[in-house]
């Protein structure tokens, strides 16, 4: 028979603790899941830690691994004499028999305690997905579904890909780059234990009006010169419906107008601002007239907009 040196498969010392053990196999077993691992030889080596962890994980498999001794991975070896009086209720023959195997007829020895143990509630993996919004989802909120593939048990403890439909009610005012927590839609929980919790990570698509900071939205506000110098209400659409807005007189190019509460808000209350961005738009044609009185302001204005520059 053959060893495997099962701590060296998980990266753990021989005197690690069982959650050190645990931690070491969730992260290799992602690592090198064949369904998403770019790593050559994935699937190797994800049931050779798969095989290492099934044996560590169990208490009573542990102590007879451990007793085996130690040797150089793949050297031939057998165990000692008084290991089968302590670990092997049947007769094994050791010449064809894999260290998997041999452990794999150890399972369901334990007594009360390792039943116990073999019950105990077990918390579920928690998922994460890439979610894309629409500018109106995240404003108003939304039910949306979505596909994904999920790790899950086979019969053999194995995880494979499982595709599973997620319905989740996204609230209003979430935002570009946020992570949401959804709890209770991970992976279910093992002998009573609680669910697991998918986490979001939020991407909005850009808006042709709004620009979205956090919970501020800056839009632009187009306005005439003579808006801007004389002042005007302006009829301005917000995403919560058209309002109208004073657009002060001396409104100069950048400057910002703020809608207070007229941001994104959220469930709690919480709510952000719409800042009408002034933005001079000069007429790019004009009659005689027009031109007339243009020319008459020239003539009577001693405004320099390049006073600053000598």
């Amino acid at each position: 028979m053959k060893y495997k040196d099962y701590y060296a498969a998980l990266g753990v010392d021989r005197t690690a603790t069982a959650d050190q053990i645990k931690a070491a196999y969730r992260k290799l077993a992602r690592k090198f899941h064949p369904d998403v691992s770019k790593e050559k030889d994935a699937e190797e080596k994800f049931k050779e830690v798969a095989e290492a962890y099934e044996t560590l994980k169990d208490p009573e498999k542990r102590t007879a691994y451990d007793q085996l001794g130690r040797h150089r991975p793949g050297d031939e070896f057998r165990p000692p004499p008084d290991w089968q009086q302590s670990f092997g209720d049947t007769q094994f023959s050791f010449d064809d028999l894999d260290l998997a195997d041999l452990f794999a007829n150890l399972a369901g020895r334990s007594g009360g305690g390792g039943r116990r143990r073999a019950n105990a509630p077990f918390p579920g993996q928690d998922f994460e997905a890439a979610v894309r919004l629409s500018f109106e989802q995240a404003y108003g909120g939304a039910e949306i579904e979505f596909d994904m593939a999920v790790p899950e048990p086979d019969e053999n403890g194995f995880l494979r890909r499982v595709p599973r439909k997620i319905k989740v009610r996204i609230p209003k005012g979430v935002t570009d780059g946020q992570k949401l927590r959804v709890p209770g839609k991970g992976g279910k929980g093992i002998n009573g234990g609680r669910d697991g919790d998918l986490y979001l990570d939020i991407a909005v698509e850009s808006h042709p009006l709004y620009r979205a900071y956090g919970l501020d939205l800056h839009m632009d506000l187009p306005l005439a010169p003579w808006e801007a110098v004389l002042g005007a209400t302006v009829e301005l659409p917000t995403p919560a419906g058209r309002i109208s807005l004073r657009v002060p007189a001396g409104t100069h190019a950048g400057q910002k107008l703020r809608v207070a509460g007229r941001g994104l808000a959220r469930p709690d209350g919480t709510a952000g601002h719409l800042y009408a961005v002034a933005k001079i738009v000069v007429p790019t044609v004009v009659d005689e007239r027009q031109r007339a009185l243009y020319g008459q302001l020239q003539d009577a204005s001693t405004f320099n907009p390049r006073a600053h520059l000598t």
